[in-house]
């Protein structure tokens, strides 16, 4: 029985013909190793970006529904013309999309949770000689209702379709050659990680690095899948593996430095202090799928406090409309937003049980001038947030000090992030 590998490829990896070419002799290099193939694929380039634009620009609060239904034909071109390519270089290939194979979400729109994944058609087809292209970031519900899975949904996709196939490993394809320190964007010597664990790659996700999304790493662990970042357009570069932090040598207590600037700060002022206050604000947040990150609550003025939280910028809307009629039920005062923020993080396995490294941090920071505005701690995470104007010298000033360079400059190809 040969093994399975499960490729990912993301919208710069596949954003025009050539491109595609391309990746098909990737995949059937990996064919030629003898594995059995079975590719995800995200929609060309900025396709997702510009249905979103038609969207807004035809009505400009689209319905969810509606904008999954639009959103998933991304993937579907990509997944069309990648297996048109495989064909005409003489290779079986065939192509499906979340609703032939059955890939099984909850009932929810824009981000949807995979709950199940059919492979008996899947693994019909890899026995009948085929490789097999999927298209990622969508499934569809039991009652056959088309959802996405959220931006960057591509690489959640690839690693539950892995882990329900048994792979091998599952390796995610981009247009850098792993997982580097910090953004080599931002310091042009950051480090490519060799190595790094499931933990630190889940809070470097979360922390606002955008090489891999945060659910496709939770999977991973969840079901110990071997998983790689590699770049599409070097094959021989073996990436980043990512693996469980047991099987690690950890020599640094710091790993990486993230900074995510697509937060928003949510102060909600002179909240009776009275138990189950916090418990129905947040409870209506988390109705509509609004994940909170930082949160803080401080003694305002007798009987009354103030509670700080940072949300997503996509999720800015519908929380002042939730918070709107939830500060009524509350009998809270003012609510204040600011996105003029940015969420600074270190992360690393290593500082369990390694005293000194938040102060490092603080001290970093204040010598830099920066002023922190919130904390939040993790065993391997530390984040601060502070102004925006200041998340480009602040990552520069913390990757220096926590020695985490290289005498290489990173080369980089168009942007981190894909969809």
């Amino acid at each position: 029985m040969k093994n399975i590998v499960v490729q990912k490829f993301g919208g710069t990896s596949v954003a025009d013909i050539e491109k595609m070419r391309h990746v098909a002799d990737v995949i059937i290099q990996e064919k030629e190793n003898g594995n059995d193939v079975v590719v995800v694929v995200s929609a060309m380039g900025h396709t997702t970006d510009h249905l979103v634009k038609l969207a807004h620009e035809i009505n400009p609060h689209p319905s969810e529904r509606e904008l999954d239904m639009l959103l998933s034909t991304g993937e579907c071109v990509s997944m069309s013309l990648l297996t048109m390519a495989l064909q005409t270089k003489g290779y079986k290939a065939i192509s499906y999309n979340a609703q032939q194979i059955g890939i099984i979400t909850e009932n929810v729109h824009t981000k949807a949770r995979i709950i199940d994944i059919k492979t008996d058609k899947l693994r019909k087809s890899l026995d009948d000689g085929n490789i097999i292209v999927i298209a990622g970031f969508q499934g569809v519900t039991t009652e056959g209702e088309i959802t996405t899975l959220g931006r960057g949904g591509s690489d959640t996709s690839a690693v539950a379709i892995a882990s329900a196939l048994g792979a091998e490993r599952c390796d995610i394809y981009t247009d850098v050659e792993g997982v580097y320190t910090t953004d080599p964007r931002v310091v042009p010597n950051a480090s490519r990680l060799e190595e790094i664990s499931y933990e630190e790659m889940l809070e470097l996700a979360h922390a606002g690095a955008n090489v891999l999304h945060p659910r496709s790493v939770e999977t991973a662990k969840q079901y110990k899948m071997p998983l790689r970042v590699r770049s599409t357009f070097k094959y021989n570069n073996k990436g980043t593996l990512i693996l469980g932090v047991e099987d690690m040598e950890i020599n640094k207590p710091v790993a990486g430095v993230a900074a995510d600037l697509s937060q928003v700060r949510v102060v909600v002022c002179d909240i009776p202090d009275t138990p189950g206050e916090a418990a129905i604000l947040f409870g209506s947040l988390a109705k509509e799928n609004i994940s909170v990150d930082m949160i803080i609550q401080s003694y305002a003025r007798k009987v009354k406090n103030d509670i700080a939280f940072t949300i997503s910028k996509e999720d800015l809307g519908k929380t002042q409309e939730i918070l709107q009629r939830v500060k009524e039920q509350l009998g809270a005062g003012d609510v204040s937003f600011d996105d003029n923020i940015a969420k600074i993080s270190i992360i690393g396995a290593g500082m369990i049980d390694r005293p000194g490294i938040a102060s490092t941090m603080f001290k970093t920071l204040a010598d830099s001038g920066i002023n922190i505005r919130m904390i939040s701690t993790s065993e391997i995470k530390i984040s601060c947030l502070i102004n925006k104007e200041d998340a480009q010298k602040a990552v520069k000033a913390l990757h220096e000090v926590f020695n985490l360079g290289c005498d290489e400059i990173a080369e980089v190809k168009g942007t981190l992030p894909d969809v």
